[in-house]
Protein backbone atom coordinates (compact mmCIF):
# COMPACT_ATOMS: atom_id res chain seq x y z
CA UNK A 1 0.00 0.00 0.00
CA UNK A 2 3.06 2.56 0.89
CA UNK A 3 4.02 2.75 -3.06
CA UNK A 4 0.23 3.13 -4.33
CA UNK A 5 0.36 6.28 -1.38
CA UNK A 6 3.52 7.58 -2.60
CA UNK A 7 2.53 7.36 -6.21
CA UNK A 8 -0.76 9.50 -5.04
CA UNK A 9 1.38 12.08 -2.79
CA UNK A 10 3.82 12.44 -5.83
CA UNK A 11 0.65 12.81 -8.59
CA UNK A 12 -0.96 15.30 -5.88
CA UNK A 13 1.99 17.28 -5.61
CA UNK A 14 3.15 17.50 -9.37
CA UNK A 15 -0.99 18.52 -10.06
CA UNK A 16 -0.60 21.73 -7.33
CA UNK A 17 2.65 22.89 -8.60
CA UNK A 18 1.19 22.55 -12.54
CA UNK A 19 -2.01 24.69 -10.77
CA UNK A 20 0.31 26.68 -9.24
CA UNK A 21 1.81 27.73 -12.24
CA UNK A 22 -1.46 28.04 -14.17
CA UNK A 23 -4.11 29.57 -12.12
CA UNK A 24 -5.62 30.16 -15.07
CA UNK A 25 -6.69 26.17 -15.04
CA UNK A 26 -6.82 26.37 -11.21
CA UNK A 27 -9.47 29.27 -11.15
CA UNK A 28 -11.56 27.23 -13.82
CA UNK A 29 -11.46 24.31 -11.69
CA UNK A 30 -12.70 25.92 -8.58
CA UNK A 31 -15.57 27.96 -11.09
CA UNK A 32 -16.64 24.56 -12.77
CA UNK A 33 -16.61 22.46 -8.48
CA UNK A 34 -18.49 25.96 -7.27
CA UNK A 35 -21.15 25.72 -10.15
CA UNK A 36 -21.32 22.30 -9.33
CA UNK A 37 -22.11 23.12 -5.62
CA UNK A 38 -24.29 26.12 -7.05
CA UNK A 39 -26.66 23.72 -8.23
CA UNK A 40 -26.50 21.02 -5.66
CA UNK A 41 -27.28 23.60 -3.08
CA UNK A 42 -30.47 24.62 -5.84
CA UNK A 43 -31.75 20.66 -5.23
CA UNK A 44 -31.09 20.88 -1.93
CA UNK A 45 -33.41 23.37 -1.57
CA UNK A 46 -36.04 22.12 -4.05
CA UNK A 47 -36.51 18.96 -1.99
CA UNK A 48 -36.30 21.05 1.40
CA UNK A 49 -39.49 23.03 -0.05
CA UNK A 50 -40.98 19.97 -0.99
CA UNK A 51 -40.70 18.29 1.96
CA UNK A 52 -41.89 21.21 3.76
CA UNK A 53 -44.93 21.90 1.46
CA UNK A 54 -45.67 17.90 2.62
CA UNK A 55 -45.52 18.70 6.05
CA UNK A 56 -47.81 21.61 5.86
CA UNK A 57 -50.34 19.73 4.48
CA UNK A 58 -50.18 16.92 6.99
CA UNK A 59 -50.42 19.83 9.34
CA UNK A 60 -53.50 20.68 7.97
CA UNK A 61 -54.73 17.45 7.25
CA UNK A 62 -53.90 16.67 11.02
CA UNK A 63 -55.70 20.07 12.24
CA UNK A 64 -58.92 18.78 10.23
CA UNK A 65 -58.89 15.40 12.48
CA UNK A 66 -58.16 17.14 15.71
CA UNK A 67 -61.42 19.85 14.85
CA UNK A 68 -63.54 16.97 13.61
CA UNK A 69 -62.33 14.52 17.01
CA UNK A 70 -62.91 18.17 19.27
CA UNK A 71 -66.32 17.63 17.85
CA UNK A 72 -66.66 14.43 18.38
CA UNK A 73 -65.93 14.98 22.27
CA UNK A 74 -68.42 17.78 22.86
CA UNK A 75 -71.16 15.88 21.04
CA UNK A 76 -70.44 13.21 23.41
CA UNK A 77 -70.43 14.92 26.20
CA UNK A 78 -73.54 16.84 25.14
CA UNK A 79 -75.24 13.23 24.68
CA UNK A 80 -73.95 11.78 27.84
CA UNK A 81 -71.69 9.81 26.34
CA UNK A 82 -68.78 9.85 28.42
CA UNK A 83 -67.11 6.27 27.22
CA UNK A 84 -67.01 8.06 23.24
CA UNK A 85 -65.98 11.82 24.53
CA UNK A 86 -63.13 10.07 26.63
CA UNK A 87 -62.07 7.90 23.72
CA UNK A 88 -61.99 10.95 21.46
CA UNK A 89 -60.64 12.88 23.69
CA UNK A 90 -57.44 10.45 23.88
CA UNK A 91 -57.11 10.32 20.15
CA UNK A 92 -57.68 14.21 20.05
CA UNK A 93 -54.71 14.54 22.41
CA UNK A 94 -52.49 11.62 20.05
CA UNK A 95 -53.52 14.32 17.33
CA UNK A 96 -52.16 17.26 19.26
CA UNK A 97 -49.03 15.44 19.35
CA UNK A 98 -48.83 14.26 16.07
CA UNK A 99 -49.38 17.74 14.82
CA UNK A 100 -46.82 19.17 17.42
CA UNK A 101 -44.81 17.03 16.01
CA UNK A 102 -45.48 17.84 12.73
CA UNK A 103 -44.97 21.38 13.26
CA UNK A 104 -41.58 20.73 14.28
CA UNK A 105 -40.46 19.15 11.91
CA UNK A 106 -41.68 21.92 9.69
CA UNK A 107 -39.56 24.60 11.23
CA UNK A 108 -36.36 22.32 11.20
CA UNK A 109 -37.28 22.05 7.45
CA UNK A 110 -37.60 26.06 7.26
CA UNK A 111 -34.13 26.43 9.39
CA UNK A 112 -32.50 24.05 6.82
CA UNK A 113 -34.24 25.93 3.82
CA UNK A 114 -32.59 29.38 5.51
CA UNK A 115 -29.03 27.28 5.60
CA UNK A 116 -29.21 26.51 2.23
CA UNK A 117 -30.30 29.83 0.91
CA UNK A 118 -27.55 31.50 2.49
CA UNK A 119 -25.07 28.98 1.56
CA UNK A 120 -26.42 29.59 -2.35
CA UNK A 121 -26.13 33.34 -1.50
CA UNK A 122 -22.35 32.81 -0.36
CA UNK A 123 -21.21 30.34 -3.19
CA UNK A 124 -23.18 33.05 -6.11
CA UNK A 125 -20.26 35.84 -4.45
CA UNK A 126 -17.47 33.27 -4.61
CA UNK A 127 -18.73 32.28 -7.98
CA UNK A 128 -18.77 35.96 -8.78
CA UNK A 129 -15.26 36.45 -7.30
CA UNK A 130 -13.79 33.73 -8.76
CA UNK A 131 -15.19 34.73 -12.21
CA UNK A 132 -13.89 38.40 -11.67
CA UNK A 133 -10.13 37.29 -10.92
CA UNK A 134 -10.64 34.85 -13.60
CA UNK A 135 -11.20 37.51 -15.84
CA UNK A 136 -7.90 39.19 -14.64
CA UNK A 137 -5.94 36.45 -14.96
CA UNK A 138 -7.01 35.81 -18.15
CA UNK A 139 -6.39 39.57 -19.42
CA UNK A 140 -2.70 39.18 -17.84
CA UNK A 141 -1.89 36.47 -19.66
CA UNK A 142 -3.18 37.92 -22.67
CA UNK A 143 -1.34 41.31 -21.64
CA UNK A 144 2.33 39.32 -21.33
CA UNK A 145 1.61 37.70 -24.37
CA UNK A 146 0.84 40.36 -26.33
CA UNK A 147 4.14 41.76 -24.79
CA UNK A 148 6.02 39.10 -25.39
CA UNK A 149 4.73 39.42 -28.98
CA UNK A 150 6.21 42.97 -29.29
CA UNK A 151 9.63 42.41 -27.64
CA UNK A 152 12.14 43.19 -30.29
CA UNK A 153 13.54 40.45 -31.82
CA UNK A 154 16.77 39.36 -29.91
CA UNK A 155 15.63 40.97 -26.72
CA UNK A 156 14.93 37.83 -24.97
CA UNK A 157 17.31 35.58 -26.49
CA UNK A 158 20.34 35.30 -24.57
CA UNK A 159 23.92 35.70 -25.83
CA UNK A 160 27.62 34.67 -24.23
CA UNK A 161 30.17 37.68 -24.78
CA UNK A 162 32.95 35.45 -24.69
CA UNK A 163 35.47 38.24 -25.81
CA UNK A 164 37.59 35.96 -27.72
CA UNK A 165 34.68 34.00 -29.47
CA UNK A 166 32.36 37.21 -30.06
CA UNK A 167 33.03 37.86 -34.19
CA UNK A 168 31.20 41.62 -33.55
CA UNK A 169 33.23 42.63 -31.11
CA UNK A 170 36.49 41.54 -33.16
CA UNK A 171 35.50 43.99 -36.03
CA UNK A 172 34.94 46.95 -33.41
CA UNK A 173 38.17 45.91 -32.41
CA UNK A 174 39.75 45.92 -35.57
CA UNK A 175 37.56 49.19 -36.71
CA UNK A 176 38.98 50.94 -33.53
CA UNK A 177 42.51 50.17 -34.29
CA UNK A 178 42.31 50.95 -37.69
CA UNK A 179 40.98 54.43 -36.74
CA UNK A 180 43.70 54.90 -33.45
CA UNK A 181 46.28 54.11 -36.79
CA UNK A 182 44.53 56.92 -39.20
CA UNK A 183 44.17 59.18 -36.80
CA UNK A 184 48.00 58.79 -35.72
CA UNK A 185 49.24 59.14 -39.56
CA UNK A 186 47.29 62.30 -39.17
CA UNK A 187 48.83 63.38 -36.35
CA UNK A 188 52.45 62.75 -37.91
CA UNK A 189 51.81 64.25 -40.81
CA UNK A 190 50.99 67.80 -40.19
Amino acid sequence: MGIFEDFSRFFENRLDDFLSKNPHLELSILEEQLQQQEEDTLRLIADLQKQEKKLQDEILTTAQEIERWHNWVNKAREKGRLDLAEAAAEREAALLRQGNQLWGKMQGCKERIEQAKDIYRKIKERLQEVRVKATQVEAERHRAKKAQQQTPPGWNKSYSFDSNADPLLEKFRKWEMDDELEQMKRNMGK
